[in-house]
């Protein structure tokens, strides 16, 4: 057997045609005339056999022309690579239509989502036809028949058009107007709620129902333009549905936290919904971000810290340290989707830090949970619980308590313009009204 050196794979091979012991060769093309190896990239391990060849495993660049021969480094394994969170999606049946809109996916490690594809069928589960939508969040497919129920999947690209992730599927049933109609999704668990109008629109009894994953024991909260209209208990398999009724048509802006049994909040995922009068809307695929927390204030240089929270049982926790050199760790959470991960901070530079997580299960990565600060210097020093109500954000113009000031921020606050009796945390100077005054003073602390 020879090897052909033109890329940079490392392959091992063992030959069974009297070779013996496993040789390393060079190759992007192998072949013989009973076994091929095609422009190999990267395996997660194990070996194939034909009556000649063994191929054991390869390592790799991630993909074709990303690396050089000045810069190349190999790095295996999934903390190394590229990865984006899966969109959030919800579906609304009209008239031969289905109305679709997400979340729009979160790159992380560089990857960059440059548009969707939809995917389309009759049949749960696929097979689908896909179509381009571009980069927008938002699709209406039409020219559907009335009774049937359709199943949609929406599919983030990177900028090569490749198909990074794929969301959870969302149904729906298109009905002549004069009928309701209904759309459905993934999910499971308990819970309930209700909700009040607040938008203009027809009165109806329209209802949206939000399904996902949280953690165990812990308790989901629906905020419907920024005000609680819905809580959940979590149970063991981490599912929840939970709806939230007695709604008239309009658009609202709901948003999904949870806290785990700890006490501390998972960042806040924000969904735009558009609900169309006695239409039940589905949200699907919401898979909230695990909960984070460090056991230090403060860690002596060299000495370790413990990173710890909730997710869902059995996900892959990714935990990124912000450094000169970022730092990342993987750890899997146990079966009631607790995780932690001690680390030795030699490598930190003195000063300030932070760190985050997310998660990943069957396909599905989280958002990013929110950032907790810790510092290096001479001494370890015990971290006390921290207690920031919801109601009254660190930083001014923090509506949603992320440690960020940005455009969600902004959307809750657009909501109570000019409305009299705002809530406390969104009256930003305290005058009985938010006006533009409370915008100004937003964005003085805006971070984006």
């Amino acid at each position: 057997m020879r090897g052909i050196f033109i890329g940079w794979g490392i392959l091992l091979f063992a030959c069974s045609a009297g070779l013996g012991a496993a040789r390393v060769a060079y190759a992007q093309n192998l072949r013989s005339d009973t076994y091929q190896v095609f422009a190999p990239i990267m395996a997660s391990g194990g070996w194939a056999t034909s009556d000649h060849f063994s191929l054991f495993a390869s390592i790799s660049e991630f993909a074709h022309g990303t690396s050089s021969i000045t810069s190349f480094t190999t790095t295996p394994g999934f903390a190394s690579y590229p990865f984006v969170s899966t969109p959030v999606v919800s579906a609304t049946a009209g008239a031969a239509q289905v109305a679709l809109s997400w979340t729009a996916s979160v790159g992380f490690l560089g990857w960059t989502v440059s548009g969707y594809d939809v995917g389309q069928s009759t049949s749960s589960g696929g097979p689908y036809t896909y179509s381009d939508l571009g980069n927008t969040t938002s699709s209406t497919r039409t020219g559907l028949t009335n009774g049937t129920t359709y199943y949609f999947v929406i599919v983030p690209k990177d900028t090569f058009g490749n198909r990074i992730a794929t969301s959870t599927q969302v149904s729906g049933t298109p009905a002549a107007s004069s009928g309701g109609s209904s759309g459905s999704s993934g999910g499971g668990g308990g819970g309930g709620g209700g909700g009040g109008g607040g938008s203009v629109g027809l009165t109806s009894s329209a209802t949206a129902t939000f399904s996902g994953r949280a953690y165990p024991g812990s308790t989901v909260t629906i905020l419907k333009d920024a005000q609680v209209v819905a809580t959940s208990r979590i149970g063991e398999d981490a599912a929840f549905s939970t709806a939230v009724g007695n709604l008239n048509g309009g658009t609202y802006l709901f948003s999904i936290y949870a806290e785990d049994s700890g006490g501390n909040q998972s960042s806040t995922i924000t969904v735009p919904v558009s609900i169309t009068a006695n239409v039940n809307t589905s949200v699907s695929g919401i898979f909230l971000a695990p909960t984070i927390d460090v056991d230090k204030s403060e860690v002596k240089r060299g000495n370790p810290i413990r990173v710890f929270g909730q997710s869902v049982p059995s996900s892959v926790v990714t935990i990124s340290v912000n450094s000169e050199n970022e730092l990342f760790f993987q750890t899997p959470s146990d079966k009631g989707g607790v995780y932690s991960y001690s680390f030795l901070t030699a490598s930190l530079e003195l000063g300030q830090h932070s760190t985050h997580s997310n998660a990943a299960k069957s396909g599905e990565v989280s958002r990013t949970s929110k950032s907790v600060t810790f510092a290096v210097g001479t001494k370890d020093v015990t971290k006390t619980k921290e207690t920031t109500p919801v109601s009254a954000p660190a930083v001014s113009g923090d509506i949603n308590g992320d440690k960020k000031i940005n455009i969600v921020d902004f959307s809750i606050e657009a909501f109570w313009y000019k409305k009299k009796n705002p809530p406390s945390a969104y009256d930003l100077n305290h005058d009985g009204v938010v006006n533009l005054i409370d915008f100004s003073i937003m964005a003085s602390h805006w971070t984006g």
